[in-house]
């Protein structure tokens, strides 16, 4: 494992943030990243001022299994719903110009929530959903039961968007929910991390590679790189 990933599973261990950029040939995007069981309103308030992108929760394929999360894009194109709603077949994912597949699955606010958007209230969700995952698996209970447990604490829709992770996870899709969940698995957490997209302050587009490395490196936040991250784990 190079020292940059090793900063990167250190910071992560210790609920510190991390810069993941995926790749020139995919997103193109950093993302920064902190493990959702340590979120706290400062770490929402830092995404949300820092990054400018969608606020996401990025789960590992295990998490959507326990809960039977489904994507809403296999969802979207179920002939009973399209049938009921026929806008549908006009809005069907098949234009993705980065992959060929979204991981969004649903979106949620835990049952303590106000309205879910602020700080307080997205902590609390962010923060909930990652100690209830870990609860559950602990406790090896799956299922209705585990299906259940998740609907006494929250409801959905909601503020957090989840994205979850495709089965086989990197060997299958290298995308930032891999990624992040990844990192998650390297620093031996449970995979649910809590992330938003870097975007340009002054312009239109993402923040550039060189501009997101000098950025966290400005504020001593680890930088990896996908590949990087990738090689760690097939070590």
């Amino acid at each position: 494992m190079d020292e940059q990933v090793e900063a990167a599973v250190a910071a992560f261990r210790n609920g510190m943030p991390v810069c993941l950029f995926d790749s020139e040939k995919r997103e193109g995007e950093t993302d920064l990243l902190f493990p959702a069981q340590s979120a706290v309103p400062a770490t929402m308030r830092q995404l949300r001022m820092d990054c400018g992108g969608l606020l996401f929760l990025a789960i590992g394929h295990e998490i959507g299994e326990l809960f039977s999360l489904p994507f809403l894009q296999d969802l979207h194109t179920q002939k009973s719903l399209s049938e009921q709603f026929p806008v549908l077949t006009h809005l069907v994912t098949n234009d993705l110009q980065y992959d060929s597949r979204s991981a969004f699955t649903l979106s949620m606010n835990h049952r303590e929530t106000y309205t879910g958007i602020t700080d307080h209230d997205r902590a609390l969700t962010t923060r909930r959903f990652a100690e209830l995952s870990a609860e559950l698996t602990e406790a090896g209970i799956s299922g209705d039961e585990a299906q259940s447990a998740l609907g006494k604490e929250f409801r959905t829709p909601g503020h957090i968007p989840i994205c979850r992770e495709t089965e086989g996870g990197l060997s299958r899709r290298q995308g930032h929910t891999e990624l992040a969940v990844g990192l998650s698995r390297l620093a031996g957490l449970t995979p649910v991390v809590i992330g938003a997209e870097m975007l340009q302050s002054d312009g239109d587009d993402a923040l550039s590679v060189a501009d997101a490395r000098l950025w966290a490196q400005e504020r001593g936040i680890p930088f990896i790189e996908g590949a990087q991250l990738i090689e760690a784990l097939n070590s």
